[in-house]
């Protein structure tokens, strides 16, 4: 899988998610602070992400080997206070409360699990 970056604001850092070439959901992440924990996006690279539970019993994945950082998970996200250095998914690019956001983070997370259905783990290219 492919997390391509699209740009970069105050208000987040939007991207685009990628399957075998083609695009399926629409991501934001916290801005670039230099990976500082719980305030930025991560870095570009390549990551193993794993098979999780959340708190809620929400299975979810886990990106795996971010430098500096522990418990970086995909979830339902709206604009970057959902966020806590983690990659929030969702349908479409829009906006709330007057700021850039992705909206249908419900439906653009279900996606995301049932095109992973009966894996426990993938690569994920940030790029």
């Amino acid at each position: 899988m492919v997390l391509k970056r699209i740009s970069y604001t105050e208000h987040g850092t939007f991207g685009v998610l990628l399957l075998s070439e083609i695009p399926f959901a629409v991501t934001i992440e916290l801005p670039w602070k230099d990976n500082a924990k719980n305030v930025s996006c991560i870095p570009m690279g390549i990551y193993r992400c794993c098979l999780t539970w959340r708190a809620d019993g929400t299975r979810t994945f886990r990106v795996m080997n971010v430098p500096e950082r522990d418990d970086i998970l995909f979830h339902k996200a709206n604009t970057i206070a959902d966020l806590k250095g983690c990659i929030g998914i969702a349908e479409e690019f829009g906006e709330m409360g007057g700021k850039p956001a992705v909206l249908s983070s419900g439906r653009g997370f279900r996606e995301f699990m049932e095109k992973l259905a009966g894996l426990d783990s993938f690569d994920l290219e940030v790029c």
